[in-house]
């Protein structure tokens, strides 16, 4: 890539697959080689250690990655509520009621579009900082559902239905970007 830079050869058709190649070398190897070294340098101190060898690979993703399988009922058993809604809230209940009905799948990614992480903390959400929280967001609205994955907030409109509520947190969920990191 550099060596393309450097003679200045123009990219053609002919030449642009050796491009891409020495383009991807270069953002993936290249420019980050001392970040990267530094990196696995800590990283084979950790895990040459004995200490390591004590786990089993699922236990160790685990432990770095958190839990693949979401339990709502503890999700929702450590949620907390602001501006005016609460547990006993109708849409706060339709809320619950659709995240309920998820698939796993469903499930990663409304946690995802919450928290940023389709991944529940080791030792459960009580240790999830900050809460995850539910608010208000004003009145029943054609706008969907938003989040601040910093906070793990939710902005809930006060939706009129139980159909509204679904049809706009699904359309929320299944439309999420975040950074592509999971």
């Amino acid at each position: 890539y550099t060596t393309l830079f450097r003679s200045r050869i123009k990219v053609t058709r002919h030449n642009r697959f050796k491009f891409v190649e020495f383009y991807t070398r270069f953002l993936l190897e290249t420019s980050i080689e001392s970040q990267f070294n530094a990196f696995r340098a800590g990283f084979l101190n950790i895990c040459l250690s004995q200490s390591l060898h004590m786990f089993l690979p699922e236990e160790l993703e685990q432990a770095i990655c958190g839990r693949k399988m979401i339990d709502l009922h503890s999700l929702e058993a450590h949620a907390h509520y602001s501006e005016g809604y609460r547990r006993s809230h109708r849409v706060v209940r339709w809320f619950w009621e659709f995240a309920h009905g998820l698939t796993e799948d469903g499930k990663r990614k409304l946690l995802s579009f919450v928290t940023g992480s389709n991944r529940v903390p080791i030792r459960g959400f009580a240790d999830l900082i900050p809460n995850f929280t539910i608010t208000r967001s004003g009145p029943h609205t054609q706008r969907l559902p938003t989040a601040h994955t910093c906070f793990n907030l939710l902005h809930l409109p006060e939706y009129a239905t139980r159909e509204a509520v679904q049809r706009k947190m699904q359309t929320a969920i299944e439309n999420a970007e975040g950074f592509g990191l999971m």
